[in-house]
């Protein structure tokens, strides 16, 4: 759990953390796990607050599975930056080249960025396969909360 917190909720990072949350349900997507894909949308639902964006953000995503696209005049190009690179990560890690993170400060990110979007796509691999293998299911609770107070590592409180 403290490897979740420190790459998602981390309190340097420099991404937004519906951008993170975004990223994660994208991977989600790819890797088909449903629990992720749920919790995590609930979480970058929450955090955009803004019920058409997120849905046009879903929508996106969804046909980004068919398509191999991110269209969306929602995202920036930074963002939409970010989802590429995060599915070429997921899908064909050994082929990410030097390109590919050209490609991400060409569209505006920086370096911070650049690893942290790399962790955020790496560990939600590493989940999303934990996930899937332990058979995890909702059990009804409440979907999407996430550890609040970055600043302490050891508050887990969940809103």
């Amino acid at each position: 759990m403290a490897l979740y917190k420190n790459v998602l909720h981390h309190k340097a990072n420099i991404t937004p953390k519906w951008v993170l949350e975004m990223i994660g349900v994208y991977v989600s997507l790819i890797n088909q796990c449903s629990y992720c894909v749920d919790h995590h949308y609930e979480g970058l639902k929450r955090l955009i607050d803004d019920d058409e964006k997120s849905s046009t953000i879903r929508n996106a995503l969804n046909a980004a599975l068919k398509t191999g696209a991110v269209t969306t005049p929602v995202l920036s190009a930074k963002e939409i930056a970010s989802l590429i690179y995060a599915a070429k990560l997921t899908k064909a890690p050994a082929a990410i080249g030097d390109a590919d993170i050209e490609k991400l400060r060409a569209a505006g990110a920086v370096d911070e960025e650049i690893l942290e979007i790399n962790q955020v796509a790496a560990y939600f691999a590493y989940a999303n396969r934990t996930v899937l293998g332990l058979g995890v299911k909702p059990d009804g609770g409440t979907l999407g909360l996430s550890p609040n107070n970055n600043a302490d590592g050891n508050d887990w409180g969940h809103q």
